[in-house]
């Protein structure tokens, strides 16, 4: 254990590293050194002046979010002599199935990629590059041959952990035997406090102490002050009680420190260059989950188009590598001229490490109606998916990950619907069977677009995912009374089936702030 002087000279000096070299830190140096020419500036009180200058100016905000965005990613810095896999992900048996699945993932791929005879990479002939580069914004339009190409939990437990004494019967009620630490109710109303049934909310509309309409206009007025004000931590637990819809998109991208800078714009143009000279096996993996989720559902058909430029440039991007310092998955390799085994020649495919399967482009196309500039709607996609995203799909011990979040579900109608649990589980309709596809796309595809982007508000602004199980359970208790009626998983599922009608903040509250404990 490091005491708290080293972890923070630790914290300070692994930032300071990151930063050196980045965009913001040449550009804050190029600052300081123009504002020497300034009348204002003396050499009697340099240092102080050229803060004041770089304060006034608006960079030392810059600086400020920066610095927070680096706090809230990238984990706190272990021992010296801690192995880099244990940054990665401490448990050793959450890495061996991590590494089990990526085996069957990337054994599907090879074996696709062998029987269609179709090369994981090729260079476009200059009359297909030419057509796509004409068809960039109607790729919707296009209808290659996806037949052929098929859309890519596993038992798990913990080999260490004999719990037959110590555990309760009901932790062998549930599916997820693994024994990580989540939170109670409790615990929660103290960590979602902002959430509790006085407080105003954005969603909800019934009368608190302040009237409904008279705290959203006041809530739209702090959120512009907080928007106009540039500051990440602001935004974030502005958040906590939703976004106005006017300032969402500029309220998210301050809290992601995502800015779309000229050089933004400038790699995103690159990364369109890639998908335009060369194509991909992933890149029909692609098209076929559009086309099988959002091109299918009745409010994101429109944003075709954006979904295949954000997806295609996402394949590309290889500045997504560096989640997986934190992420504990490890990219895919491939090896180039046939030169299997041999590490010199082994390179990372796709270029940005991620194998995109069914469902994947829900990530993208909430999104959509938040950002209409390519540009702009990708950078803020990259960011929610190296923070949040990546976690729904790697097996870790994260508080945010999926096995967390499945046991958090579990735990949750086991403690205050217990006979609902038993009741389904003895009818062979695990609750998780039905709510796992739920968690896993954070609920995009499944809730209205406007309850959907208040639910991630709160995963923005509590920077965790936690919140998702929390509103499958309460999914579960508000149609209780149903639900005890089925008699089979199938009749389970139809009572669950359509969620487009439900109001997400209240069903959170009530579920959190109004079940007896």
């Amino acid at each position: 254990m490091m005491d708290e002087g080293t972890e923070l000279s630790l914290t300070v000096a692994q930032i300071v590293q990151r930063l050196k070299g980045t965009n913001l830190h040449s550009e804050i140096e190029r600052q300081a050194k123009e504002c020497l020419h300034l009348p204002e500036i003396t050499l009697e009180s340099l240092k102080n002046d050229v803060r004041h200058f770089l304060k006034a100016s608006g960079w030392e905000r810059k600086l400020q979010n920066a610095v927070y965005r680096e706090l809230l990613v990238q984990p706190p810095p272990c021992h010296p002599a801690t192995p880099p896999e244990h940054t990665k992900e401490p448990l050793a048996y959450m890495r061996k199935a991590q590494a089990s699945w990526e085996k069957r993932i990337l054994k599907s791929l090879n074996s696709m990629c062998t029987e269609l005879g179709v090369p994981l990479a090729r260079k476009r002939p200059a009359v297909e590059q030419k057509e796509l580069t004409n068809k960039w914004n109607e790729m919707g339009t296009d209808e290659p041959d996806l037949s052929r190409f098929r859309p890519v939990l596993i038992s798990l437990r913990n080999p260490n952990h004999d719990s037959s004494e110590e555990a309760s019967a009901k932790s062998y009620w549930g599916l997820i035997q693994v024994p990580l630490q989540v939170r109670d109710i409790p615990q929660m109303r103290e960590a979602y406090s902002e959430l509790c049934l006085t407080s105003g909310q954005l969603g909800i509309d019934d009368l608190t102490r302040v009237p409904p309409d008279l705290f959203e206009s006041e809530h739209i007025r702090v959120g512009k002050k907080v928007v106009c004000e540039q500051d990440s931590a602001a935004a974030q637990q502005y958040s906590r009680q939703g976004c106005p819809t006017a300032l969402r998109a500029d309220l998210w991208a301050l809290i992601l420190n995502s800015t779309n800078t000229p050089e933004d714009v400038m790699h995103y143009n690159q990364l369109k260059a890639g998908v335009i000279h060369h194509d991909l096996l992933v890149d029909k993996l692609i098209y076929k989950d559009v086309k099988l989720t959002a091109s299918n559902d009745d409010y994101y058909f429109v944003f075709e188009d954006y979904l295949y430029q954000v997806l295609l440039c996402f394949s590309r991007d290889t500045a997504v590598l560096d989640h997986f310092s934190y992420n504990s998955a490890t990219p895919p390799k491939s090896y180039i001229e046939g030169r299997v085994g041999e590490e010199e020649f082994a390179v990372v495919y796709p270029p940005n490490g991620v194998i995109p399967f069914h469902g994947f482009s829900m990530y993208v196309a909430p999104l959509c109606f938040l950002y209409n500039e390519p540009s702009k709607l990708y950078a803020v996609f990259r960011e929610m998916y190296v923070r949040y995203f990546f976690r729904l799909h790697s097996i870790s011990s994260s508080t945010s990950g999926i096995m967390s979040l499945c046991l958090q579900f579990e735990r949750l109608l086991q403690t205050h619907l217990p006979q609902l649990f038993y009741h389904l589980r003895e009818i062979g309709a695990q609750p998780l069977r039905v709510a796992f596809k739920w968690m896993v796309r954070a609920f995009s595809g499944y809730l209205s677009t406007d309850q959907l982007l208040l639910l991630w508000d709160r995963i923005l602004g509590y920077d965790s995912l936690e919140i998702v199980a929390v509103l499958a359970a309460s999914v579960f208790a508000f149609r209780a009374e149903n639900l005890m009626e089925v008699t089979s998983l199938a009749s389970a599922e139809a009572v669950l089936a359509d969620l487009s009608t439900l109001k997400v903040m209240p069903l959170i509250q009530i579920f959190l702030f109004a079940t007896a404990i």
